[in-house]
Formats: structure tokens, sequence, C-alpha cells
């Protein structure tokens, strides 16, 4: 008997890596499903679904009759992911945590800890697909999920399958989870923080730092609009939860970190909310460098447009793009993603 590829699957109890898991029994893949524990704390008024989330991966590989384990990353988790978001909010910047949960958890800790244990690759149920060692976009650009991934490496990508790149809708998605007889196939999709579940970004900041009320400035007249409860909890390009006054909205267009005050404008044209060009830092590449003087596509944020951007200057740990049309609210420590057409080139994070 020829033996079958050992792949385990990191399952979250959500509809797309218990579809994710079918699909390989289907395909023949000697599958473990795999619950990765990085988060199991109730803050204050919020409720961790951990439990709920573990039960429901639990139900689907019974249902699919593969083995089930647990993976405790929690120590890990809290000093790689979530020291690491509170330290740049406390900077004033922008992290993405779910980016560094890809890093440093999905593809690194997760892969490892897979391969130690006799998988030979493991799958996940993001929207994306692979080719050998390059990261691709998902068939559906609007469902696409690279953006959070391009900071894994090549050698990752190479040990990854993605079983549902190749999907058009959540729709499908959902509905071949039904043919399977898959508890999850309506389970509501998991919004908010990626490691709580559905809170609030300030709600959940608001246990771990000390802040102090300042004022809202419009950038223009110079005059006092409103209090903030802390600058630090507000973001570039922000619109809602000013708490100002009524007429046109307001935009939030810059901070002050030292003196705590938050400049806001109703002037969309404002030149601080648009850029041209963007510098990054911290950067990473899946494969090879992007080239100097060349043109590829660049995404600021998930599920934004893909806009053209040259690369104007690049060394080991900078890149200067110059944008074809200029994109706003891009924030500094917020993540932008370079495209050579599918391939995830790799990015870095916003000066």
């Amino acid at each position: 008997m020829i033996a079958r590829e050992k792949v385990y699957v990191g399952m979250s109890g959500g509809v797309d890596s218990s579809l994710s898991a079918a699909l390989l029994v289907q395909q023949g893949y000697d599958v473990t499903g795999v619950y990765m524990k990085n988060w199991t704390e109730d803050e204050p008024g919020m409720h961790c679904p951990w439990a709920d989330d573990l039960a429901d991966a639990k139900r689907v590989a019974v249902k699919l009759n593969i083995p089930f384990k647990v993976f405790d990353f929690q120590k890990e988790y809290k000093h790689l992911v979530v020291d690491y978001m509170i330290d740049e909010y406390k900077l004033g910047r922008t992290p993405n945590p779910d980016i560094m949960c890809n890093q440093e958890v999905k593809f690194g800790l997760f892969l490892r800890a897979a391969l130690a244990d006799g998988a030979s690759k493991i799958a996940t149920g993001h929207y994306a697909r692979s080719n050998g060692r390059h990261l691709l976009r998902a068939a559906n650009d609007d469902k696409d999920q690279t953006y959070f991934l391009y900071r894994v490496t090549g050698e990752a990508v190479e040990k990854t399958i993605f079983p549902i790149g190749d999907y058009q809708t959540k729709d499908d998605v959902r509905a071949d989870a039904a043919k399977f007889g898959l508890s999850t196939a309506r389970k509501k999709d998991s919004q908010g923080i990626c490691f709580i579940g559905t809170v609030n970004i300030r709600d959940f900041l608001a246990q771990y730092v000390q802040t102090e009320p300042g004022d809202i400035i419009d950038r223009g007249t110079g005059k006092v609009v409103g209090r903030h409860d802390g600058a630090l909890f507000y973001t570039l390009g922000q619109r809602h939860g000013l708490d100002v006054g009524g007429g046109l909205p307001y935009y939030v267009v810059d901070k002050d970190m030292d003196k705590n005050i938050v400049y806001v404008s109703r002037n969309l044209n404002d030149g601080s909310f648009w850029r041209e060009k963007i510098e990054l830092n911290n950067l990473h590449w899946i494969n090879e460098s992007p080239v100097t003087g060349r043109a590829y596509q660049i995404r600021v944020r998930h599920r934004a447009l893909l806009v053209a951007a040259k690369v104007e200057s690049l060394d080991t740990d900078s890149i200067a793009l110059i944008l074809s049309n200029p994109v706003r609210a891009v924030a500094p420590g917020q993540s932008v993603v370079l495209y050579n057409g599918d391939e995830v080139l790799g990015g870095g994070i916003v000066k």
C-alpha cells in the first residue's frame, strides 16, 4: 500500500477551514484536524468564543472521521501577537494583528509543530493559492486574503495547501460544506479582532493601556471641535466615533501623540489624507525582492483596489513606491503588499 500524504489542517471552527478539511479527505490525503488554542481570556463584558469554536471544529472532525488535536500556543501568542499590537497602538500606529498571527503562529508555530509531529504539509482555510513556493491571489479577488499572508516564507508556502483558493463565492463554500453534512455550513463568519471575536478594538485596548482625554482640532480652522478619550484609539481616515458636531462629516487626518491631539478635516482633498508616495520599512519578501524602476501593483488594506506603483528606491529594509493614483488614509504601522500580477511578492510596514 502506498502511504498517503499526511496533512494537518488548521481548523478554527468556521466553515472555510471545515470545508478545507473535507476536501482534503475527499482528495485522498491522510488528514488530521488541529485547533490552535491561541486566546482563551474573557475581558470585562467580552466573551472569548474559543470553547464554542473548539467544539465546532471537533464536531466536523468527528463527521469526517479524522484524528483531531489541540495545539496550545497561548503563551507565544500573547507575546508575539497581542503584545505587539498593544505596543504599536501605544505609539499611535495602526498594526494588523491578523498579519502577525499568520507570520508567527499559523505559518510559524503551527507549521513547525505539525512537521515535527509527522505531517508533510499543513492546510488552512484562507482564500489564496500557491504554485510551488509562490503565493498567488485567490480566484475571486473580492475574497482574496493574501494581504494577510504577505509575511509568510517561501518555504512555508511550499508546505501549505489552500483547498478553497479556487472558490468564487462564500455561497459556494457553504453549499459544498452542506453537501458534506458539516455542522458549520451555516455558521456566521467571525468578525472583530482575530483572536477574541466580535470585540471593538477600543474596548479591548482600554483593558491594557492608560489614556487621557484630549482635543479634536479642525486642521483647517485650528478650532477645537470636540474631545477624545485617547489619541491612540483613532486612525487616519476614521470617520465614525468622533462625536463631533453636525454638518459635513469629519475625518481623522493626523495625530500628535506627544500633545495628545487628534486632527480632523472635512476636506477630502486635505494633503495629509492622500499619498502619491509611500515609504515602507520592516520589509519581507516571500522569495525574491522587487526590482528598482519596475512597476508592480500594491494593496494598502484588505479588499482595497490594486493600484499600480513603481519602485523608486530599495535597500535592505526600506522601499519607496510612487503610485499611479493617490490613495487615501495610509496610516503609519499598517501594511502595504506588493503584487506582480497574481503573485504576492511581499511588502512592508508604512513608516
